[in-house]
């Protein structure tokens, strides 16, 4: 079949807005026209961009909505350009401005987070609106990440009293009584990734003071067991290594005003094979309940190196193959 050659352009308002969205040594412009299969290239503050009338079509709408971000001072790198290409391609370009739109949290060091996918877009929204969350989905999708910054936030809007922020040691036994040192050194190599997470958003000196007070708890799950969690963020992390009886324990543990988000990747269990994941099991048996969102992440929502989706994909394909 005959192709369309067209060619259409765009004007941008200045060069700085030009180099923000070619990058350095115009790596998000390769990354374009490798995406859309269109020719982009730059004459001043001018924008040509050619080829395939369709290819063109697709290039032009991620192109412009690109530059709208630019122009709210949203960064673009490979893995935004990526992902707002596919979503032009499925047609739901509008998405790709909507997504960036809101901000979430603001770090220590004064930079926005946002959603930067669909999935994490309407995590966020069910978090927001529901009492229990879950997340499901694989490592890079920013699962963890978003439940610390939603908790944050609520801590500082008074929304909530205290932050706890819980996952099980399963390589320990969870029962952390054979390691050497005290309970902070047995429990802190699990734990890490939160404590890195709380530092991003408050500073260590503040997370410090603030745990010295009682009002950030971070422990595993084992110390769960007997308590009434009220007035707090509640955060389970790597979910998917609780036993159903650990599952059901932390789940009857919230009080009133408490609100709960539980992460975990199904596909990563790292538990005894006679155990069942309490995570699977619990979002079988708590589907459709009123105030309880069961959220799916997938590849597509991963905002890491653009590898780490392909390594994901190609093991979902294994996984799908040998029928597991």
């Amino acid at each position: 079949m005959e192709k369309n050659i067209v060619e259409v352009g765009i004007d941008v308002d200045s060069m700085e807005q030009i180099i923000s969205l070619f990058g350095a040594f115009d790596e998000n412009t390769k990354a374009l026209e490798k995406e859309t299969g269109a020719s982009i290239v730059s004459r001043n503050t001018h924008i040509a961009i050619s080829g395939d009338e369709k290819d063109v079509a697709l290039a032009k709408v991620v192109v412009d909505k690109l530059l709208l971000m630019i122009r709210r001072h949203d960064k673009i790198d490979l893995s935004k350009i990526r992902y707002a290409v596919e979503l032009a391609r499925e047609g739901n370009a509008d998405a790709i401005e909507e997504i960036m739109a809101d901000v979430i949290a603001i770090t220590n060091k004064g930079r926005q987070v946002k959603s930067r996918t669909l999935g994490q877009k309407r995590y966020v929204k069910a978090i927001r609106q529901n009492t229990l969350t879950f997340a499901i989905g694989p490592a890079g999708t920013g699962k963890t990440y978003l439940a610390m910054a939603m908790a944050v936030v609520a801590l500082k809007n008074k929304e909530v009293e205290r932050i706890i922020l819980t996952r099980p040691a399963v390589e320990a036994g969870e029962s952390l009584g054979f390691l050497p040192g005290d309970l902070q050194t047995k429990v802190d190599p699990y734990l890490r990734p939160l404590y890195d997470a709380l530092y991003e958003f408050l500073g260590s000196e503040s997370f410090g003071r603030l745990s010295e007070r009682g009002v950030i708890e971070v422990a595993p799950l084992a110390y769960m067991r007997g308590r009434t969690l009220s007035d707090a963020f509640i955060v389970l992390d790597e979910a998917q290594n609780c036993t159903q009886e650990q599952m059901k324990m932390f789940l009857t543990r919230f009080g009133d005003n408490a609100r709960v988000v539980v992460t975990g990747d199904i596909t990563q269990v790292d538990l005894p094979k006679e155990k069942v994941s309490g995570l699977r099991h619990c979002i079988e048996i708590l589907d459709g309940i009123e105030n309880i969102s069961v959220q799916h992440l997938t590849h597509k929502d991963v905002v890491r190196h653009q590898l780490v989706q392909t390594i994901i994909k190609a093991y979902e394909r294994h996984d799908k193959d040998s029928g597991r």
